[in-house]
């Protein structure tokens, strides 16, 4: 808003411009300005009614600081100062220069120059008057026009007979400056026009004061601009401003990290960041606008960028789409969730062969992205091999999300392995909801229970390893994904293809890699490692001083057959620990069926036997130990491995194993 001029003045300034009349600020009592400002210079305190008081106490002020007025030379600052003073106000250079060429149409004989807060002179317009670089602070010039705004902070102007300096005097120029301010006030810089006299008018006032404030105004925009540019790189969604065309305005950092592309393509139509089934209703919907939809866009190099996009409508035209990329919405919902492997190789327990075994084959499975399988009783310890392989291979910064096939109702098996899209089925989420697999992508997903997933899922299952697609249940269209597959179970996959129950082609793409994590009874030296690192666990848990298991209760802890694996002894060592009473774990803290004759004694220890190590030995050494304990009995062997009396068979011929070997205790 401009302000009216006038009312920068003081009562005595108005009275000052109304006697040199209208239409000039010249003429009138300059006469005797002349006088005045001799006898200030003779040491004069009483001020002539002619000198105006903001003159009279400016050249006091000169005279105080010692200006000289014989004096007409320019004081500089620095080459190197001056550099960095305009490069500091660029903006300010910027902002102002346009509106000084066009001041100075009115003006064509005059001066009009731009100085900071500090009265250095940046840029100028016209008659070279006022060297770049100069000093026009009072205290430096003398009273002038320039260094009398900034004492005033105001709009001023100075007749030619004003100045102190005998130099300014004798040009015979009326100057005018006004403040040029940010939006808090504060003043930035001052813009000055100097005028011969028939060309310095009333009105060159105000036209001063509209010059300042539309630089002002100018500063302000800018500012807001940037402010605005700001915050849409720093935004972490994807902005593309479109006009009312469709052409592209404006696309943030984001946006351009997303379609890979840079500034070029503004001005160009949006379909040039890509093409997606979305691309037409983002040009249609002008009012209601559209909401986080799933959109799928083929890029200029022909990869895909998954997302949910927004759009919404702007009152003068045009649309501004916002992009959130799909995978890292996945991401930020694992962290919430907390969908992350904790377990490494080195956290697994155990110095027995034949957890070394597994570990062994484990390490091998991290080395690739190949689907793995992982077979063993419940409570052996499936999840932590399969986090293990996630955090040794290449994926581990990537998601690893377990799923327990056997836990999720058969109906909903799809859904949540898959997603469905909104409206899909009764009940589904408001805008469809992403499956696990999309949740896993470029990390980890372990399938836990494998075997019983439901037929119809088995098939959508082996889509997604031979395709890397999924489909989200209701949805015309697939989507890729990158997602690792390890699979766990306890059953009998190969009695399942027999029996139908499970699909032939699905096990044989599971069963790329396999490893069998094996039941405590078959790794019995680790029971008392184990048995001590859950009781320091639990002991710092429950905030107990318990030293260790004593030897009875440990015999008594390797006597057990351990139907319930490493889950059981993690149970029972936590019983315990809430029982006892002393320092050390004694018979009496573990469970009734624990003590002596209260069931069959154990098998004896197993033994795995050495040899050279591929995908298959750690199955045959599990084989001969089962042979070896049961004394190469095929039907309770069969049992203990819990596999098919025929089943049993086939794996004894395909690993070259005789039962009469067993039967007459020796080894192969």
């Amino acid at each position: 808003m401009t302000v009216d001029p006038l009312m920068t003045f003081s009562p005595e300034d108005l009275n000052y411009i109304s006697a040199l009349g209208p239409a000039s600020l010249s003429g009138g009592p300059i006469a005797d300005l002349e006088h005045a400002w001799q006898a200030c210079l003779n040491g004069s305190v009483v001020r002539p009614e002619c000198v105006r008081q903001v003159i009279w106490d400016s050249w006091q002020r000169s005279m105080a600081a010692g200006i000289d007025p014989d004096d007409g030379e320019y004081r500089f600052i620095s080459p190197q100062d001056l550099a960095s003073r305009r490069a500091l106000n660029r903006p300010l250079i910027g902002a102002a220069a346009q509106v000084m060429t066009g001041l100075l149409a009115y003006n064509p004989r005059g001066h009009i120059n731009l100085t900071d807060a500090e009265g250095v002179t940046l840029h100028y317009c016209g008659l070279d008057l006022t060297p770049i670089g100069s000093r026009l602070l009072e205290s430096v010039q003398g009273t002038n026009c320039t260094g009398l705004a900034i004492a005033e902070d105001r709009l001023v102007y100075v007749l030619a007979e004003e100045n102190f300096a005998e130099g300014l005097r004798k040009r015979r120029m009326h100057c005018a400056a006004a403040p040029i301010r940010d939006a808090q006030g504060k003043t930035l810089g001052l813009l000055t026009l100097t005028a011969e006299p028939g060309w310095f008018h009333f009105h060159t006032l105000g036209t001063v004061q509209a010059a300042a404030e539309a630089v002002s105004r100018q500063l302000a925009l800018q500012a807001l601009l940037e402010e605005q540019k700001t915050v849409l790189e720093v935004l972490n969604e994807g902005l593309v401003v479109l006009d009312g065309q469709g052409r592209i305005k404006a696309l943030n950092h984001y946006a351009r990290q997303l379609f890979r592309v840079g500034l070029e393509l503004l001005g160009c139509p949006f379909q040039r960041l890509g093409q997606s089934e979305l691309s037409d209703d983002i040009m249609q919907h002008a009012g209601e606008g559209l909401r986080d939809l799933d959109c799928t866009f083929v890029l200029h190099d022909r990869s895909h960028l998954a997302c949910l996009v927004s759009v919404c409508s702007l009152e003068q035209g045009g649309r501004i789409v916002s992009l959130r990329e799909n995978r890292r919405i996945r991401e930020i919902t694992r962290r919430i969730i907390g969908t992350q492997a904790t377990y490494t190789f080195d956290t697994i327990q155990g110095h027995s062969r034949a957890i070394q075994d597994a570990l062994h084959l484990g390490r091998i499975a991290s080395r690739s992205d190949s689907t793995t399988l992982i077979l063993g009783e419940s409570g052996t310890g499936k999840e932590l091999f399969a986090q293990a392989i996630h955090n040794a291979s290449e994926r581990a910064n990537g998601a690893f999300v377990a799923v327990n096939c056997g836990a999720i109702p058969r109906e909903l098996v799809q859904s949540e392995l898959f997603g469905h899209v909104e409206g899909a089925f009764t009940g589904s989420a408001r805008g469809g909801s992403a499956g696990k697999f999309e949740l896993a992508d470029g990390g980890t997903i372990f399938l836990d229970e494998i075997g019983d997933m439901s037929f119809d899922a088995q098939v959508s299952l082996l889509r997604v390893l031979q395709e890397g697609e999924v489909t989200r249940v209701g949805a015309k269209k697939s989507q890729r994904v990158d997602v690792r597959i390890i699979a766990a179970t306890h059953r009998n996959l190969s009695q399942a293809v027999a029996d139908g129950t499970f699909r032939e082609d699905l096990y044989y793409r599971l069963n790329v890699l396999n490893l069998t994590v094996p039941p405590l009874r078959m790794r019995r030296e680790d029971i008392a490692l184990l048995a001590q690192h859950f009781l320091v666990r639990c002991a710092r848990s429950l905030r107990k001083v318990v030293q260790g298991i004593s030897a009875q209760a440990l015999a008594m802890l390797l006597e057990h057959t351990w139907p319930g694996n490493v889950r059981e002894l993690e149970n029972v060592i936590e019983r315990a620990a809430n029982l006892a009473t002393t320092s050390w774990l004694e018979p009496r803290d573990l469970p009734l069926e624990f003590a002596p004759g209260a069931r069959s004694p154990a098998p004896a220890a197993l033994q795995i036997g050495n040899g050279a190590l591929d995908l298959g030995t750690h199955e045959a050494n599990a084989i001969s130990a089962a042979l070896r304990n049961t004394q190469g009995n095929i039907r309770l062997a069969a049992q203990q491995l819990q596999v098919s009396r025929g089943g049993l068979y086939n794996k004894m011929k395909r690993f070259g194993l005789s039962v009469d070997a067993f039967r007459s205790g020796t080894d192969l």
